[in-house]
């Protein structure tokens, strides 16, 4: 394997001198950009375009031809993983993700299997290795997945929710099948993230979309406590480097510490937290992530820069910050806005790091 031409994101994840704050953005292959949606028309469809190695491989590289970002992130969706369990994925227009054959009882989760990551799951495979053997050692590749509570909103819901009353019934009503079903998962994350390792991914990283939304001690017993066994169970070293790890709980500030505690290398951190608390409440024993509110890349650039100032500010001087939005970057923002964003980071962050 080619040697990394850039390795900042990889050096502050852990914590080591960079020369400025590396910065990637999540969603960078996506929608805000013109070359994407053509790459997506000619796909077909999404879970098509996933599929394909080679286009999965172009819009993984369109947003690094166009801005200079420190990473790579693989092109998939976080519910490839139920898909390979059966439950029939599919994409309504205008309304997000759906599954023909939600998972609602015992006895259907019973039934669910753990996926081989090379078999069902191999198109991820071949893509990781695609975008690895293109990227050329350019900036690392981070591969990616869903965590167990999230997936399984997904996969008992349904579809997208605002209630989680699907879920939560599970959960509250028969908490033997819920724990089941999150095991279930553990396992297929912990193969799933192995095996884009040993494809070539650089670092991975756990959404936790939805953790958010459970009660603190729901929290620890239905979501972190299976982000952990995942941390425990991931592959740390390869190519002679470690494999950093990042753990991601949307509205999760309150639990910084906790999640701190598993072993991960970074977590990151949405707008509802601030910077400076964060890097307090970890007390600098993780790297952390973050964290500009997305509809932030409205605004003029000068505002963008403003924000970025502050933020940078916030943390303070030292390593273990990566830049980031707190959550994707919408659909409708204006690329220049993104660029100048990245220009800012570029700009203002060398001086944190003297």
């Amino acid at each position: 394997m080619s040697t990394l031409q850039n390795d900042l994101y990889l050096r502050a994840l852990l914590r080591e001198p960079t020369e400025r704050t590396p910065i990637w953005m999540m969603r960078q292959a996506g929608r805000y950009l013109p070359e994407y949606r053509e790459v997506r028309k000619q796909a077909g469809d999404f879970m098509a375009l996933c599929k394909n190695a080679e286009l999965a491989c172009e819009v993984t590289l369109q947003p690094l031809r166009r801005f200079p970002l420190d990473a790579a992130i693989l092109f998939s969706d976080i519910l490839t993983i139920p898909d390979a369990m059966g439950l029939g994925l599919y994409f309504e227009a205008g309304e997000g993700p759906k599954f023909e054959r939600p998972v609602r009882d015992l006895a259907a989760i019973s039934k669910l299997g753990v996926p081989d990551p090379e078999q069902e799951l191999g198109y991820v495979m071949n893509a990781v290795r695609t975008i690895r053997r293109e990227l050329n050692g350019k900036v690392p590749l981070i591969g990616f997945s869903g965590s167990p509570w999230t997936l399984a909103t997904y996969m008992v819901e349904g579809g997208s929710t605002k209630n989680f009353s699907q879920v939560k019934k599970l959960m509250f009503a028969e908490p033997q099948a819920m724990h089941m079903l999150l095991d279930k998962l553990a396992q297929s994350v912990t193969s799933y993230l192995n095996a884009q390792i040993a494809a070539g991914a650089q670092a991975v990283m756990i959404f936790d979309t939805w953790g958010g939304v459970l009660s603190p001690r729901d929290y620890r017993e239905f979501s972190l406590r299976y982000m952990q066994q995942i941390v425990q169970g991931l592959t740390r070293e390869a190519d002679g480097r470690r494999v950093p790890v990042t753990l991601f709980t949307k509205n999760g500030g309150a639990w910084l510490p906790e999640m701190a505690a598993t072993g991960a290398d970074a977590l990151g951190v949405d707008w509802t937290t601030d910077m400076g608390t964060a890097r307090a409440l970890v007390q600098d024993k993780v790297a952390l992530q973050g964290n500009m509110d997305p509809s932030m890349l409205y605004a003029s650039p000068a505002r963008i820069e403003e924000e970025v100032a502050t933020i940078l500010a916030s943390y303070g001087h030292g390593t273990g910050h990566v830049f980031n939005l707190g959550h994707g970057i919408h659909p409708e923002v204006d690329p220049e806005h993104a660029g100048a964003f990245i220009e800012a980071v570029h700009k203002l962050s060398p001086a944190y790091h003297r």
